[in-house]
């Protein structure tokens, strides 16, 4: 069934936000700042590649904690004039010098690389990321790209609620480095809500970016200043890491799903989860069970529970293991996945199936030619590893802690290698024309994010910002576990636990999503951002 977005009850879930709908462009992302910046490139003449650049650029000065210039990047980008959809990985590698023998030489074995330690950085993508994008697809400068995310670094911004927030739990971290406490903190502390925040060392390196591009960021200072914090702090990051390093351009996985295809990066990144729960789903009558219904929710978490563990089991960077992809996705897989649900009881113990032989921010946006982007940047962990390259405004990414020490794991880690990473950017088309954009902050949160809100798009027909303020729930990656949001019917969550889902209560973070969808019959652009985040879609 084709895509027809309801809007006889706007607003569904209690007060909200109605959803944008916009004639020209649209830019939807988690700090209203950062759309903004992206709304200005589209009037100033760029396209969609050129506005999420801007955004992305807007946001690491906007929400430092969550996404950096020092961090990764992968994006979707449909591209009007072609109409294909490009897969951007724009994900960092281990270092040269990341051999097994090192780690456990430094470590010991069977240790975890602590997701603060300087051992824990690997070698920025983003940059990379968004100077091949705008090269490739963009219409303005990358100098033109940068002047919004300059000006906002200069000038100052007034913090948003939940970003102050989120800096004030940091102060801890944020002290205990030499140069982050300075850059990041006033007077020693976090600035407050409303409080302006100026970044002049991170205004001066976007600038140098902006006008030099990526060699200006890997190269010269601000390459060597990355290396000299990270080796003074016990990285092995190298000089000819930096230099060295590429994005790759990539096709896009998919699979079909209620008449539309749900297009997803391929691994190093995790979104074959999504795809191998959504072939489950597929199986059923989502329809017939009945919206946020017990049946549904039962089913949507115990499928992803098996496709997550496939996750942890299979994915990595496919440059250095062999990925069942192809079998993964297999509707006869789907169906031996289905098999071992039951709709009366929670698998207690879910473990990987046996085919034949990944702090964010999300960002999307769409240009009046019809080019659409999903675009997603990180450093992991809320501020990274906590370091500073010197007086440059870059935080140092903490991706690193996700490899693996275990010498048969398929992540463990290796020299040049990408390690599985959790964010993803996703896209919907419908007889190979864009129909959205869209994404789930938050780490293990992000694919069953995307689950949840395309299902409520595809099977319910609610329109993007209602299918985003949809009560979602979060599978915590052990056992039955299982939270809920707080405005989730209490009777459900009740309905559910006696199913056997350990209920982990309804604290935790929900992930924050922005959704482009595009009415092709009138041709506008219909958009909506997470009311649990503090950013906006911003259409003209």
């Amino acid at each position: 069934m084709p895509y027809a977005p309801s809007y006889n009850r706007a607003n569904r879930f209690g007060p909200s936000r109605s959803c944008v709908a916009a004639k020209n462009g649209v830019v939807a992302a988690s700090q209203p700042v950062a759309a903004l910046a992206g709304i200005d490139i589209l009037r100033a003449g760029g396209n969609a590649v050129d506005a999420a650049v801007a955004a992305a650029a807007a946001l690491c000065v906007a929400e430092p904690m969550s996404t950096g210039i020092g961090g990764d990047a992968f994006a979707l980008i449909y591209d009007a004039e072609t109409n294909q959809v490009y897969g951007l990985n724009a994900s960092g590698r281990a270092p040269e010098a990341a051999t097994l023998d090192e780690y456990e030489r430094r470590l010991g074995k069977g240790a975890e690389i602590g997701p603060r330690s300087a051992l824990a950085v690997t070698v920025p993508g983003a940059a990379a990321g968004w100077a091949d994008a705008a090269a490739r697809f963009g219409r303005m400068p990358l100098s033109e790209l940068m002047k919004p995310a300059v000006r906002l670094a200069e000038d100052g911004f007034a913090l948003t609620p939940q970003i102050a927030n989120a800096w004030r739990g940091s102060e801890g971290l944020l002290r205990s480095d030499a140069d982050s406490a300075p850059t990041w903190l006033m007077d020693g502390r976090a600035p407050r809500v409303g409080q302006i925040f100026l970044n002049p060392n991170l205004a001066r390196t976007l600038r140098l970016f902006g006008e030099g591009g990526a060699e200006a960021f890997y190269g010269g200072e601000v390459g060597a200043a990355i290396v000299h914090a990270a080796q003074k702090r016990g990285s092995l990051l190298a000089k000819a890491d930096l230099e060295s390093h590429t994005s790759t351009w990539t096709e896009p996985i998919q699979t079909d799903y209620r008449g539309a295809q749900i297009l997803e990066m391929p691994p190093n990144g995790q979104g074959i989860a999504a795809l191998e729960t959504f072939n489950i789903l597929a199986l059923e009558d989502a329809q017939a069970m009945g919206f946020q219904s017990p049946d549904l929710l039962h089913l949507q978490i115990e499928a992803f529970k098996l496709a997550f563990h496939d996750r942890n089991r299979y994915v990595t960077d496919p440059e250095f293991e062999e990925i069942p992809v192809e079998s993964l996705l297999s509707e006869s897989y789907a169906r031996s996945q289905r098999k071992r649900i039951s709709m009366k009881r929670a698998n207690q113990k879910p473990t990987h199936g046996e085919p034949r032989m990944s702090d964010t921010v999300y960002l999307c946006a769409a240009d009046s030619d019809g080019n659409m982007v999903s675009f997603i940047n990180s450093l992991y962990m809320g501020w990274g590893c906590g370091v500073t390259a010197g007086e440059t405004g870059v935080l140092l990414q903490n991706r690193g802690a996700s490899f693996s020490l275990d010498p048969s794991h398929v992540n463990r880690i290796a020299p040049r290698k990408r390690t599985r990473h959790t964010i993803i950017p996703a896209m919907l088309m419908e007889n190979d024309k864009p129909l959205a954009a869209f994404g789930v902050m938050g780490g293990d949160m992000q694919a069953q994010g995307h689950v949840q809100v395309a299902s409520n798009m595809l099977d319910f027909m609610l329109n993007p910002q209602d299918a985003i303020d949809a009560p979602r729930w979060r599978y915590n990656g052990h056992g039955a576990g299982v939270s809920f949001d707080p405005w989730t019917p209490t009777e459900l969550i009740e309905a559910l636990a006696k199913r056997g889902h350990a209920v982990a209560g309804t604290d935790g973070f929900f992930g924050g999503a922005q959704t482009i969808y595009l009415d092709k019959e009138s041709g506008a652009y219909h958009a909506g951002s997470d009311p649990r985040r503090d950013g906006a879609a911003i259409g003209y």
